[in-house]
């Protein structure tokens, strides 16, 4: 069993209070926007980093985080990728990849709205977890946390911090 903690859309900003949210994590997920490199190794020497490089990241950032990952944790099978969409809403490039390989987990970013849904169409839960930094129209800052054993997820938690404080 391992302990997730997913995040996106940092733009160079993360709270101290969502380290605190992830002190039970085995490991984070970011799907993009990550805002800087410095960022990037704050988090990785915190926790292992998996990441994707989101449409507002440097040429530094794109070099070392890929547009996109697919790889497995604990039997479940994830992609992850920064512009996505979500059920019935999904980026073409996206779209194509689940109609023909729809891995357990789908996260993406991009939009600064916490999504979990579960789209049946593709079997696969799609989840975006909102905006964790400060750039942006949100008004919330958020990230999520969860469990995955056997290619199961559960106990998914999310944290919620006003935007301005």
């Amino acid at each position: 069993m391992k302990t997730i903690g997913l995040l996106s859309d940092t733009h160079g900003h993360l709270d101290s209070k969502f380290y605190d949210f992830f002190a039970p994590c085995d490991m984070l997920w970011h799907a993009g926007d990550i805002g800087s490199l410095e960022l990037a190794q704050r988090i990785a020497d915190y926790k292992p980093l998996t990441a994707v490089c989101g449409n507002m990241d440097d040429q530094k950032t794109r070099l070392v985080y890929p547009l996109e990952q697919r790889f497995e944790v604990e039997g479940a099978d994830v992609y992850m990728t920064h512009i996505g969409g979500y059920p019935g809403h999904y980026d073409p490039r996206v779209r194509t990849l689940l109609a023909s390989n729809p891995p357990k987990i789908f996260v993406c970013g991009h939009s600064h709205i916490l999504r979990i849904i579960y789209d049946q169409k593709y079997g696969c839960i799609a989840m975006n977890p909102g905006a964790a930094g400060l750039s942006g129209f949100h008004d919330r800052r958020t990230a999520v946390r969860f469990k995955i054993d056997k290619g199961e997820i559960s106990d998914l938690e999310i944290c919620e911090l006003p935007r301005h404080a």
